[in-house]
This record gives structure tokens, C-alpha cells and sequence, in this order.
């Protein structure tokens, strides 16, 4: 059985077991957290759709890891006018694994 969940704006098909990286969330390392905003859930001929979320559907995670990613190089130059900027960012983020889908 399979979700589609939503979370920082995007959306993931997750599953049992599954451990990926989300946009970065308020909550502790070890803690668990509940996601309600389910788009789908289900597989094959029981699949549900949710008009916009499933109603009563819920999926639980536990938070493995809060940390940053690898830096990516932002550079900005105009030809024949000596304009160069160079700027780095790191984006923070939460690393989950999803224990439950409960449907």
C-alpha cells in the first residue's frame, strides 16, 4: 500500500518503510509526526482519491535526521560589463522514515 502525502509544497508517494528527505520541519530527531494531508492512498482497485485529501487518513513517520544539504554555487556575470556575483546557499532539511499508513 502506497500515499501520496503532501509537505513544504511538494508531494511524495511514500510507503512503508521509505526514508527520504523533506523541506525542513519544526520537530526533534527521534520524535515521531503524523501526516493528515493525504492525496491518495491505497493500490490497485482500492485506491482512494481524496476532493482534496482523504478524510479519516493519516501517515506516521519518525524524524531520523535534521541537517543541511550540499551547497549550491549561485553566479551571475554580464559579458564585457566586469559583473560577477558569486553566492552560495545550503538548504536545511528533515530526513523521515514512515512507519505507518493508516487508511
Amino acid at each position: 500500500m502506497y500515499a501520496i502525502i503532501r509537505t513544504g509544497g511538494k508531494q511524495y508517494r511514500v510507503k512503508v518503510g521509505d526514508e527520504f528527505n523533506v523541506e525542513k520541519l519544526e520537530v526533534e530527531e527521534g520524535s515521531e509526526l503524523t501526516f493528515d494531508e493525504l492525496l491518495a492512498v491505497g493500490e490497485g482497485e482500492s485506491l482512494k482519491i481524496g476532493t482534496p485529501t482523504v478524510a479519516g487518513a493519516s501517515v506516521t513517520a519518525k524524524v531520523v535526521k535534521q541537517g543541511r544539504l550540499k551547497k549550491v554555487i549561485v553566479f551571475k556575470f554580464k559579458r564585457r560589463k566586469n559583473y560577477k556575483r558569486t553566492k552560495g546557499h545550503r538548504q536545511y532539511f528533515t530526513r523521515i522514515r514512515i512507519t505507518n499508513i493508516a487508511a
